[in-house]
């Protein structure tokens, strides 16, 4: 039992720990005065104010240093970087599969969306082989030339909305990229190899896969809005032997001043991707008979071969 003696010193033990935080006889909250705390925070505020304050104004200088239009500071014109479309390096489906290259289709179809017939209406018919020059003055808004996805032929995915993948012979969508008044010399082409021994066979959209010079100069995302980059449409034929193997395609731009050989960077005017395309049949053939759809329009699946039982197909309406 606790004696009288210490219960005394346990009361006092309390209070000393409540006084800490609020003590009542002074008025002291976490021992400050009313007066204390509103002095250290009047001084943060202040002080704080004055930062932001200063912040504030060094950045609302630089960027009365800034163009909206192009950058500051352009020491060169660098080279332009090539890319492909669908958006990845290793494109590997089986033909017999819909649902394995869907989403290579669907990316492809998304992508040409602004080369509609309906959005390239609003730009301009340019003379081909010249560089399209318009007024320097900054705040007016540049005309584009027409770039229409018709112009890719079998790789539009107008006539074959599965851009050749449901057949083996896939397309591949190549673009430069963007660059603020770049006017490359001589005639840019686009020009793929497969390395292996036996050449593949390809086609190329537009013919000889030409990047025309009425695309060129650039001239910035807000002054020229409704630009698009010209494409290069690539379709590999490739045929029985080529399947389930994985082949190595590099991709360059040539017949111009443009760098392709920088060894230090690898997409500085060309592109190396890997394909793999395979002709097994589904691990159940009925689900090969089925019908698919692509973009509201149906296809029957390709046909089987006869094991003992009947699959039968549709015919697109």
């Amino acid at each position: 039992m606790a004696t009288t003696e210490d219960k005394p010193a346990t009361k006092e033990k309390t209070s000393s720990w409540k006084d800490s935080i609020y003590n009542p006889r002074t008025g002291e909250l976490l021992g400050r005065t009313a007066s204390s705390w509103g002095l250290i925070l009047l001084f943060y505020l202040v002080f704080y104010a004055f930062l932001a304050g200063m912040f504030a104004l060094t950045m609302w200088v630089m960027l009365l240093t800034l163009d909206d239009y192009v950058p500051k500071y352009r020491d060169r014109v660098p080279n332009p970087g090539l890319v492909i479309r669908p958006n990845s390096l290793d494109i590997a489906f089986n033909k017999s599969e819909p649902l394995q290259y869907s989403g290579y289709v669907k990316h492809l179809e998304s992508f040409l969306e602004r080369y509609n017939e309906t959005e390239q209406e609003k730009n301009e018919e340019c003379i081909q082989g010249e560089h399209f020059l318009q007024d320097d003055t900054e705040e007016m808004t540049k005309k584009a030339c027409r770039f229409k996805r018709s112009f890719l032929s079998l790789c539009s995915g107008l006539s074959d909305t599965n851009f050749g993948y449901s057949e083996g012979k896939p397309c591949v969508l190549l673009k430069m990229n963007r660059i603020i008044g770049l006017k490359p010399r001589g005639k840019p082409y686009i020009s793929c190899a497969i390395k292996k021994d036996d050449p593949v066979q390809m086609h190329y959209f537009p013919r000889e896969g030409l990047i025309d010079q009425m695309y060129f100069p650039y001239y910035g995302k807000k002054a020229h809005e409704s630009y698009v980059q010209p494409l290069v449409a690539v379709k590999l034929l490739l045929n029985k032997e080529d399947y389930n193997k994985e082949l190595t395609v590099e991709c360059k731009v040539e017949g111009s001043d443009l760098n392709n050989n920088d060894e230090r960077d690898k997409f500085l005017g060309r592109v190396i991707f890997r394909i793999k395309v395979s002709d097994q049949l589904p691990a159940h053939p009925e689900a090969a008979a089925l019908l698919f759809t692509v973009n509201s329009s149906v296809y029957p699946a390709p046909a089987l071969p006869s094991r003992g039982y009947t699959v039968s197909t549709s015919s697109p309406s």
